[in-house]
């Protein structure tokens, strides 16, 4: 009995097999003949078939068209070409060798042959074609996929074919021209926007920040190719051409960098703070062995390890093997500090820094202050000093930067819009420009006008020059801020670092002179001493704000340096006082988050002229970046005649000497002036300015005996442009105060009325009134009201102060009734003189105008005139109305309110009476001549 024979497997089925060999088609298709065109049967194919030898005429085109001579079919074939230039197709004629039958067949074998690609099975790239699906990484990483010399190749095509072929909005190859000029320049990079590249090449821009070292290394080896198919005599030049990549979308903070960015190619910014020297980095090594004198390499080196040879392959020696100095390969080498904005951080936060190396032509780009935006691999590397300090392994991360460009303001005024540029050309138009920016600075700070528009010169600043290339003129303005505790100096700067373009703050509390411009400090990398930036290099070109300015070890010359000292006084004055709280307390409602009530009408006013802080923080950046304001047609008679006068006075009344350096100061802040005006010329007006700011500058400094003396002597230089309501206010309010001193010193007891002669008044100003004024009247607001309102209406603010009225009198007496008509009347009354100073305003427009022209134009101006007067005719009429029902009060009290009501009413008939000569103007049937008007207007004015 036989056993049953084994089983035996059979062999598993090829899939060749079932699917055929490419071999064996090919061998069937060389084998097989063809089809017999020539035959027995060959004539029957020619037989006429009426049924299918018809047409349809509506595909046929029967018509006859002429032969195109040499010429236009070569203009044709050239309008053609241009055609697809500037769409960006590139004809490729090869297609049309193959047929749409084929097209199956050409995919099947694509598939095939890129999956041979991918497994390394093709050694030779010119067998691999394109890989049409590169973003299947077949289950691989990025980093795996994009190593495989079947991706490596597709993606190295696809990049040469985007640097051929890509063109701009003009039809031009962008990149060839970036190649050739970089070529022309002996450079060794060229930067390729990523917004285009994704646009153009997705994957390549899906694939390149999450495997930046693999494909920066594919970009890098096709841009050399490109420029030696070009340039082949420029390895010459340089052995490496680098891509930088430029415009990432995405920009990270140092302090967001986590372990998911390692090995990323990222985007931050930050300002400089230390800087290496440029060092000499191995980049391909080739060794000796000492024993036999091999030369063994190149070794290629890395940021991370370094690479040596294991044995010689000469004499099988394991070293020691020395570095050829000759044939080794140098790059360039820096490392530096990047380090947080400080006005990008959140309040209360340390800014955090990160080292960043730059190699080749990157090095020295930056200095210690520069403000940077660097793209870069976050990268790590082994640092043995972390792991002793800690105790366990730690990585040391660093950014190898890719690109690095260093920003500065005209970046900034880039990218200002057409409608900010037009809308910061308007507000330069207004006459008021100054006083509204004044204004706006701190308007949270209460008073303090002269430190605002010191501020606002400094921050605009002068034009530095340099004659000769010799020696360097500063054009910045230093001013120094000093006084009493609690004067709001600290927030000034605060303010400024707020608004100012580009600003570091610091704090004089334990710092030296040279502290704040540079320190020592080891390097890690080379342990060696090096000097790192302080907070005046790091705010080059911008502002540097020192708090605590006195705990700064510095000698008394220092004072010289400052163009304006600010001398802040914390003066008890019961009526400033008052309006000080009162601002304070409605700054505080006005900024609460749940605030819904009214603000005063002092802030009110103050916002009606402010600028709102972005268009403001705009138009500082266009000032200074764009206008460069030259010093032409200025009176230097004028400047030298003060100079001589104050060296003068300075000399017999043993104050601070007078330098040469005040003239400086007095042409840096003339040119600011022009600057905040948007002028190319300094004008007289800005060296007038300019005087006075440096005078109350260094008068304020002096002795109070000097200063009053200086005051005197340099009277029509400080009192330019000031309002002269505000001046005759403030003499005013000077005098009661001194009176009412000395009345209490005198009596010892409280003053009920306080008597102002016309004689103290004219010794201290020339100008004649008799004023009496009880003392609770003087902490009244209702008297503050109607002072500053009958004060203003008895001149002319553009006038000289010596032609004011010499011939009003003014008596004010107590108003005890808080709750009587004289708070809204008063009211009433500040508010029309509001509206009728607006009006003198207009008036005085309509007077420059020089033709019937113009003034055709100015029609509804002089009809708003006309209404407005009939308003005040209304207005007159309830003052009288009020006048007839006060006179019949017999009380003594009701008798003053009504004596103090009734003057109060005439002094704002003699204000109204002034502008009776616009009646004259609007009666008329027709527009008065410009002459008229003017003549009219000078007798009224000046």
């Amino acid at each position: 009995m036989t056993s049953p024979a084994p089983d035996i497997d059979e062999p598993f089925e090829d899939e060749a097999d079932l699917l055929g060999n490419d071999n064996d088609v090919n061998q069937q298709e060389g084998e097989e003949e063809g089809e017999e065109l020539f035959g027995d049967n060959m004539e029957a194919d020619y037989r006429p078939m009426p049924a299918l030898d018809r047409y349809d005429p509506d595909v046929v085109d029967d018509e006859e068209y002429s032969e195109m001579s040499q010429g236009e079919r070569v203009a044709a074939e050239t309008a053609m070409l241009k055609r697809d230039r500037a769409a960006g197709i590139i004809r490729d004629d090869r297609y049309l060798l193959y047929d749409e039958s084929d097209e199956e067949e050409a995919q099947a074998r694509k598939r095939r042959m890129a999956e041979k690609a991918a497994a390394g099975e093709i050694e030779d790239i010119e067998m691999i074609e394109s890989i049409e699906n590169l973003e299947d990484t077949k289950g691989h990483s990025i980093k795996e996929w994009v190593s495989m010399l079947g991706p490596k190749t597709e993606i190295s095509n696809r990049f040469k074919s985007f640097l051929r072929t890509h063109t701009n909005s003009k039809g031009q190859y962008m990149y060839k021209e970036r190649i050739r000029h970089m070529c022309e320049s002996n450079q060794s990079s060229f930067i390729v926007e990523f917004p285009i590249l994704a646009s153009k090449e997705h994957v390549l821009a899906y694939f390149l920040p999450e495997a930046p070292f693999q494909m920066l290394e594919i970009f890098d080896e096709v841009a050399k190719e490109l420029v030696l198919n070009i340039f082949p005599s420029y390895e010459r030049v340089t052995g490496e051409i680098h891509v930088r990549i430029s415009e990432l979308p995405l920009i990270e903070e140092i302090r967001t960098f986590r372990k998911l960015h390692l090995n990323q190619l990222v985007r931050t910014l930050g300002v400089v703070t230390a800087t290496t020297g440029v060092l000499p980095q191995l980049s391909v090594v080739k060794y000796d062995c000492t024993k036999c004198g091999y030369v063994l390499g190149p070794f290629v080196q890395n940021q991370n390890t370094e690479v040596k040879p294991g044995s010689c392959p000469e004499c099988q020696s394991i070293g020691p093997f020395m570095i050829n100095m000759e044939q080794t390969i140098y790059r360039n080498y820096q490392k530096i500090t990047i380090q947080e904005s400080p006005g990008k951080i959140s309040a209360g936060r340390i800014p955090r820094s990160k080292e960043c190396i730059l190699l080749s032509d990157l090095c020295d780009r930056c200095k210690p202050g520069d403000e940077v935006d660097v793209t870069a691999i976050y990268t790590n590397n082994y640092d043995g000093s972390l792991n002793t300090e800690q105790g366990f392994p730690v990585f040391a991360t660093v950014l190898l930067a890719n690109h690095l460009v260093v920003k500065d303001s005209k970046e900034i005024v880039e990218s200002l819009t057409e409608e900010d540029i037009s809308s910061i050309i308007s507000l330069s138009k207004d006459h008021q420009i100054m006083d509204r920016i004044v204004a706006s600075i701190a308007p949270s700070i209460y008073n303090h006008e002269y430190i605002k528009r010191a501020l606002a010169l400094a921050i605009f600043g002068g034009e530095s020059k340099n004659p000769g290339n010799k020696h360097k003129i500063r054009g910045d303005i230093n001013v120094l801020l000093c006084g009493d505790p609690g004067t709001a100096k600290s927030q000034f700067l605060k303010y400024v670092e707020k608004i100012a373009p580009r600003s570091v703050f610091a704090t004089g509390q334990g710092a030296s002179a040279v502290g704040l411009t540079a320190f020592v400090r080891r390097s890690p990398t080379t342990r060696e001493w090096t000097l790192e930036a302080g907070a005046l290099v790091l705010a080059d070109q911008g502002i540097c704000l020192i708090d605590e300015f006195d705990k700064v070890d510095l000698s008394e010359p220092i004072l010289s340096r400052f163009d304006i000292l600010c001398v802040v006084k914390d003066e008890t004055d019961p009526m400033q006082d008052r309006h000080l709280a009162k601002f304070v307390v409605n700054s505080h409602i006005k900024h609460h988050p749940s605030n819904t009530g009214k603000v005063t009408s002092v802030q009110e006013n103050t916002n009606d002229i402010s600028i709102p802080q972005d268009l403001l923080k705009k138009y500082i950046v266009y000032a200074r970046q764009n206008i460069h304001p030259k010093l032409t047609n200025i009176d230097q008679d004028k400047v030298a005649k003060l100079y001589s006068q104050l060296r003068q006075e300075s000399l017999a009344t043993g104050s601070l000497p007078i330098t040469v350096r005040h003239i400086e100061s007095i042409i840096r802040m003339a040119e600011a002036s022009a600057k905040i005006h948007l002028r190319d010329h300094v004008q007289e007006g800005d060296i007038n300015l300019a005087i006075r700011m440096m005078l109350d500058s260094f008068v304020d400094t002096q002795k109070y005996s000097v200063m009053k003396s200086m005051r005197q002597t340099f009277q029509k230089y400080l009192s330019y442009k000031k309002d002269h309501s505000e001046l005759l206010y403030y003499i005013l309010r000077q005098l009661t105060l001194d009176t009412l001193a000395f009345q209490k010193a005198i009596r010892g007891s409280r003053i009920t009325t306080i008597e102002i002669s016309e004689k103290d008044l004219l010794d201290r100003d020339n100008i004649n009134y008799k004023v009496w004024i009880t003392e609770d009247e003087f902490c009244n607001e209702i008297w503050n009201f109607s002072l500053r309102h009958n004060f203003n209406s008895f001149f002319n603010p553009n006038a000289d102060i010596t032609k004011v009225n010499e011939h009003h009198e003014c008596k004010y007496n107590t108003a005890t009734d808080k709750n009587s008509s004289k708070i809204d009347i008063c009211d009433e009354i500040l508010k029309l003189e509001d509206e009728i100073n607006i009006i003198k305003n207009e008036i005085m427009l309509i007077c420059n105008k020089n033709t019937e022209t113009e003034l055709k134009h100015c029609k509804s101006t002089l009809d708003n005139l006309k209404s407005f007067t009939e308003e005040i005719a209304e207005f007159l009429k309830l003052i009288t109305t009020s006048e007839n029902v006060l006179n019949t009060r017999n009380t003594m009290t009701n008798r003053k309110l009504s004596m103090n009501m009734i003057e109060g009413f005439t002094s704002a008939k003699k204000l109204f009476k002034k502008f009776n000569f616009r009646d004259n103007i609007l009666t008329e049937n027709k527009l008065p001549s410009s002459s008229k008007i003017i003549k009219k207007s000078k007798e009224v004015y000046v």
